[in-house]
């Protein structure tokens, strides 16, 4: 089982979100993968994600959508796809991720908003990644360990220095460059 790290915030303390990852070579047909005990399985909420659908919600556009028509798409490595209505059942080989979300957000008013927003986020982030990692197939498929390590090096380099990049802001009809801006981001030219 992986696990992800457990996501707090300083503005919220009492915020909490946790995912746990467990990946099977199944249809996702598995009942309980995360082990949980009948008072889980009785409160949780299950929700099937299929990658041959795009998102079509404002979170989809912006965690960062995936153009690929799956109903045309075929790997010219692997020879998969395309992705048919069905595909679940007739693919082989196949791999389920089955993502155990936990939310705590004891927030009184807005607890319960603020708990279906971030499922909502997730459930995006989680669609439109694995729409991807499906669409970039012929880069990634027969990779070495060693490779796809280098990849992730690079990814890391390339995001440390977008980071570095100072936030450019449009205020009306006024442009404000990063100098201009105090260490919270807030201009001090109004």
């Amino acid at each position: 089982m992986s696990y992800y790290p457990v996501l707090k915030c300083p503005h919220f303390s009492k915020f909490q979100l946790t995912i746990e990852s467990v990946h099977r070579a199944d249809n996702g047909c598995s009942e309980n993968v995360h082990g949980l005990s009948k008072e889980q399985l009785a409160a949780r909420q299950v929700e099937y994600i299929d990658i041959s659908f795009p998102g079509k919600d404002g979170w989809s556009y912006l965690v960062g959508r995936c153009s690929a028509d799956f109903s045309k798409f075929k790997s010219a490595r692997t020879g998969r796809g395309p992705l048919l209505k069905g595909w679940q059942d007739s693919c082989k080989p196949v791999i389920t991720a089955y993502k155990l979300m936990t939310i705590d957000a004891p927030y009184w008013g807005f607890g319960r908003q603020l708990e279906q927003a971030m499922l909502a986020g997730e459930r995006a982030l989680f669609l439109e990644s694995h729409r991807h990692c499906f669409a970039w197939i012929d880069k990634w498929y027969g990779m070495t360990l060693q490779q796809i390590y280098e990849l992730e090096q690079q990814n890391d380099s390339m995001l440390d220095e977008q980071r570095l990049v100072k936030p450019t802001i449009m205020v009306g009809n006024e442009h404000f460059d990063g100098a201009s801006l105090d260490s919270e981001g807030i201009s001090s030219k109004v």
